[in-house]
């Protein structure tokens, strides 16, 4: 036994040391130190972090510090979405076949929408003039696969929401912005766009009420728009994101209730905000059939539909009852009413807003730097909010503060900046 014994732990020293040696031999030379050198697209080393990112970093940085932190700067809604809605993606995620390929919008949904734009704002589509995006972000991001080729010339907002422009630039686009000035109430002058400009431009971007100036845009501005459009033969986005939240008893509108719209140019209608639909990521791009038809064929080399269940919430919030849309709207409007009229009590001069989710507030007249101003307002009162360059050289001079506090917490921020003595530097 004692042999035996001896033989058996001699194997065992054996192949131990032997698995030692191919080890060395072999297997170590995959761990010996490796760096390829990976070559990225000039497009992407151009984009910089998000300033969002960069302001949550900060959140986080104040919130282990033990501080109040008042987030202003992300514009997600804090309201519920509604019962109908959450009820009829509950539905729809309880049924097997729901979840294979949505290979095109369902007619149902294409039929709510249709209505909708009639009720809503009385203008008449027929399917084709329809198609489902990933939210209008997304949207924005890919059609200029559609209607540029590099080098192309497209005209966007400074200041502007940043995938305005960045969407663009990353299909290889040359963005040239056109200038928003508290003057002209944050309208452009189409006047003042240079001919050869103009002649160059594939299309413009237009989007009103406006994030992130908040402005409103009358009737005039629309007709000026088409036939500007119609003169250079400019195709016309407009992003109508905020149809549903405007103030003073004024009535949001479509771009295409307007004549000519249909001929030059399409709108992208968003459920994220007017129903609180964030999350499921669906919009609408609406209007010219040719560039519907062109947009529907290159998404089709990207995905494969937006999920059932979501189209089945899209036709709940659409044909359902709107009632918590208006309701919401009256409740933004306080919140926009108390944050401005509270920041002017304690010598912050903000105007108010004229819709949207946000107020576009000039920096007090003791900065002259917006990203010190933010700095300073979350480091002092623990209140976030976005500085306007990161909408855009335009945009210095600016803040935007996003609306999604009730009126309480919104007061008790204001109060924090009070305190904090920053306005008296």
């Amino acid at each position: 036994m004692e042999g035996r014994d001896c033989f058996r732990d001699g194997n065992k020293l054996y192949f131990d040391w032997l698995a030692v040696c191919i080890r060395v031999l072999y297997l170590d030379k995959r761990e010996e130190s490796f760096t390829m050198e990976i070559c990225f697209s000039k497009r992407a080393e151009r984009i910089e972090e998000g300033i969002f990112t960069i302001l949550n970093e900060k959140k986080e940085a104040l919130l282990r510090e033990g501080r109040e932190v008042f987030n202003f700067s992300v514009g997600t809604p804090d309201f519920r979405t509604p019962e109908h809605i959450i009820r009829a993606m509950e539905a729809a995620c309880g049924e097997p076949e729901n979840y294979k390929y949505a290979l095109t919008d369902r007619d149902e949904m294409l039929d709510a929408v249709r209505m909708f734009y009639k009720k809503r704002f009385g203008v008449e589509l027929y399917r084709e003039q329809i198609m489902s995006l990933y939210g209008s972000q997304e949207g924005m991001a890919h059609i200029a696969l559609v209607l540029c080729d590099p080098g192309d010339v497209v005209l966007v907002p400074n200041p502007g929401y940043p995938v305005f422009g960045m969407g663009p630039e990353l299909m290889g686009a040359k963005c040239v912005g056109y200038p928003l000035y508290e003057k002209n109430h944050f309208l452009p002058d189409f006047e003042d766009i240079e001919e050869d400009v103009a002649r160059a431009a594939k299309f413009m971007i237009l989007s009103y009420p406006a994030n992130p100036v908040c402005a409103v845009a009358d009737d005039a501005f629309y007709e000026r728009a088409i036939a500007f459009a119609k003169k250079y033969q400019i195709v016309l986005l407009h992003d109508n994101a905020y149809a549903d939240i405007i103030y003073g008893g004024k009535v949001g509108k479509s771009f295409l209730s307007y004549p000519g719209a249909m001929e030059v140019g399409i709108e992208f209608y968003s459920l994220s905000k007017s129903y609180n639909m964030t999350g499921m990521r669906i919009s609408f791009a609406i209007g010219n059939e040719k560039v519907i038809r062109a947009f529907k064929k290159v998404r089709s080399q990207i995905d494969y539909g937006i999920f059932l269940p979501v189209q089945y919430a899209a036709v709940a919030a659409l044909t359902g009852p709107q009632e918590n849309v208006l309701e919401q709207c009256r409740l933004y409007e306080e919140r926009c009413l108390a944050l401005c009229r509270g920041l002017r009590k304690i010598g912050w001069e903000v105007p108010d807003g004229q819709g949207t989710m946000f107020v576009w507030a000039p920096i007090p007249s003791n900065y002259t730097s917006s990203e010190k101003f933010a700095v300073d307002l979350a480091e002092k009162a623990g209140v976030i909010v976005v500085p306007g360059t990161a909408f855009g050289s335009l945009g210095e001079g600016y803040v935007r503060i996003a609306l999604v506090y009730p009126v309480e917490k919104i007061e008790k921020a204001v109060q924090k900046i009070w305190e904090s003595g920053i306005l008296k530097a």
